[in-house]
């Protein structure tokens, strides 16, 4: 019995700090239109950029990242594969490439970008090697600017 109220607690704890990436900018706006929340992309090589692999490990994988963005934000991932494994489809990798032509025009790994509900670019950042409560001060600075 208490195995089971420990197993119970133990997928409530995950379900709370679940990670709820949006790959659908459009989506995304709407979403963040109705809860009244600022958007952050996240423009990723996750599969051949260092980086975006640390910022993934240490940054939006902790339980500060997850709870902070559950609550103040809607996130979307725009990722860029390059093994063949790894590889999206072909509308994903469209719009992937067009959010990168609006936003990330220079190519940048990883980029974060913070903006509005309305689309409206507050601020950009990459990869800071810091602990997550840092990064996410960082996150709400871009936002006060």
């Amino acid at each position: 019995m208490r195995n089971l109220l420990f197993l119970i607690a133990f997928s409530l704890t995950q379900i709370s700090f679940a990670q709820d990436w949006n790959y659908n900018f459009e989506e995304a706006k709407k979403l963040a239109s109705e809860q009244d929340k600022n958007i952050i992309i996240v423009f990723s090589g996750s599969d051949w950029c260092a980086p975006c692999i640390k910022l993934d490990k240490n940054i939006w994988q902790s339980d500060a990242f997850k709870k902070e963005a559950g609550d103040n934000w809607i996130i979307v991932k725009a990722d860029f594969p390059r093994k063949k494994a790894n590889t999206l489809s072909k509308e994903q990798t469209e719009h992937n490439r067009k959010l990168a032509e609006k936003f990330n025009l220079e190519g940048s790994f990883p980029l974060v970008v913070v903006l509005d509900k309305t689309g409206k670019v507050l601020g950009k950042m990459g990869f800071k090697n810091v602990s997550p409560e840092e990064y996410i001060k960082m996150i709400h600075a871009l936002e006060k600017k």
